[in-house]
């Protein structure tokens, strides 16, 4: 697990750590490799506001709240995709033909298989998805960024990722921000 760092110098944060890891993996025969993600918080759980529990559906504007997220692209290619993972199960994907440029749904994606549990002190989120569906299987080196937004109960914001390249503002796209390595 790598540590997420907030953008900014925010102050009197509910979260003491947040760690996210993106890992290639073997699917079932016949699935093809998958990537799983998973993230985890550390700190005062009872702060932050963590959606309920719900059936699992594709949902834009999840990062509007507590939300984790990792963008993935072939090594030196522009387009990239982009997931939303949501502490109720929700989710979302996306592909982008390059830099926040032509944003659509990826389809034919099923559902990805979402594991969440917390407790006082952390959030755990852990989720699979199939390669295939995000990057094109032939790429040798995956670059991802790897994010989260945090709502606080009193409904402020703040924004993880292993790299801020932006000192003016929290940008997940930024292709500086793609510096997680997948090699297979």
């Amino acid at each position: 697990m790598r540590p997420l760092i907030p953008h900014g110098n925010p102050t009197d944060l509910p979260v003491q750590r947040l760690e996210a890891s993106l890992r290639l993996e073997a699917g079932a025969p016949g699935e093809g490799m998958r990537l799983t993600a998973q993230f985890r918080v550390t700190g005062d759980t009872a702060r932050i506001a963590i959606p309920p529990r719900a059936a699992g559906h594709r949902v834009d504007g999840l990062w509007r709240h507590t939300c984790f997220e990792f963008f993935v692209r072939g090594r030196a290619a522009r387009a990239y995709a982009e997931v939303n993972l949501a502490p109720s199960r929700d989710w979302a994907a996306y592909a982008f033909a390059g830099y926040r440029e032509g944003q659509r749904p990826i389809e034919g994606i099923d559902a990805p298989a979402i594991d969440v549990a917390v407790t006082p002190h952390n959030i755990d989120l852990v989720a699979t998805l199939p390669l295939a569906a995000l990057v094109p299987t032939d790429c040798a080196t995956i670059h991802a960024a790897l994010a989260a937004v945090i709502e606080e109960r009193d409904g402020r914001l703040t924004y993880w990722a292993l790299a801020h390249p932006d000192p003016q503002r929290a940008d997940f796209h930024h292709t500086e921000g793609f510096v997680h390595e997948i090699r297979h």
